[in-house]
């Protein structure tokens, strides 16, 4: 009696086993939809201009920025050649030269060319330490900010060396 009672149990342990392997697949077929659909292959030609991935570690600090307001990609490489079916070879400068050339495809970006956007080429004032000072220009508005009992007053500013967009309320 207890060896029956015993195969019972462990035909529903491997039941509930075939029941949670197929909710299993079921979950990873999901995803596996959801990222086919986000997914692009990239396909990227000699000559073509790609930005390179670089990855964030903790404590590191990359073009005077930390954290989690490091560059994601840096600078434009252009492709050398390609190399297998996901990999490229990039021109890297003489700086970069401790850097192996060969990346996989998931570590470029492509650059898109857009000729709409005109970038205004104003010379900065830069220090040593590749820092500019900021200066006011004009006041474009003022306003009270009501706190419970208080009431402070701010000003926007128009600051040097930026746009309208760009203006802060101090």
């Amino acid at each position: 009696m207890g060896n029956l009672r015993g195969l019972f149990i462990f035909s529903r342990i491997c039941e509930k086993i075939a029941l949670i392997c197929e909710w299993i697949q079921v979950a990873q077929s999901k995803q596996k939809s959801y990222a086919d659909n986000r997914r692009r292959d990239l396909e990227l030609e000699k000559g073509d201009l790609v930005f390179l991935r670089v990855a964030p570690m903790k404590g590191v600090m990359r073009f005077e920025k930390k954290g989690k307001f490091n560059p994601r990609y840096i600078r434009l490489f252009e492709i050398l050649e390609r190399v297998g079916n996901l990999a490229y070879r990039l021109i890297l400068p003489p700086a970069m030269k401790n850097i192996h050339n060969t990346f996989h495809v998931s570590m470029l970006k492509k650059f898109v060319h857009d000729p709409s956007h005109i970038l205004s080429n104003e010379p900065l004032d830069l220090k040593v330490n590749m820092t500019y000072e900021e200066s006011p220009i004009q006041i474009l508005d003022r306003k009270d900010q009501v706190l419970r009992n208080p009431s402070i007053p701010l000003v926007k500013v128009l600051w040097k060396n930026h746009t309208i967009e760009e203006a802060s309320w101090e």
